[in-house]
């Protein structure tokens, strides 16, 4: 049986976090065993329309990773946060704008 290895976690934006400009909201999750793996990326504890999410792949030592993207304008007062579940743990990891 295969050692279960807990993901990192990284969520950033394309461009720098500017409220009111269209930008696109990435989460980048890799060095996880097993393979099976949810990402959500939720705008306000909803989840945000029309993500896309790369194939899955592995690294030499078999551990995976997986990226997950969507485009997004946001403002202020808003939350995102990329939603991690992997063997029954659920993680959020908030984005925070530059500004």
């Amino acid at each position: 049986m295969a050692k279960v290895a807990s993901p990192k976690v990284q969520i950033y934006s394309r461009n720098p976090g500017n409220f009111g400009t269209e930008n696109v909201l990435i989460c980048h999750v890799s060095g996880f065993h097993p393979p099976e793996i949810k990402i959500d990326l939720l705008k306000n504890q909803g989840e945000i329309p029309g993500a896309k999410q790369t194939d899955l792949a592995f690294e030499e030592n078999w551990h995976y990773h997986l990226t997950k993207h969507v485009s997004f304008t946001p403002n202020s007062g808003e939350k995102y946060v990329c939603r991690v579940t992997h063997v029954g743990k659920t993680t959020d990891y908030v984005w925070e704008a530059d500004i």
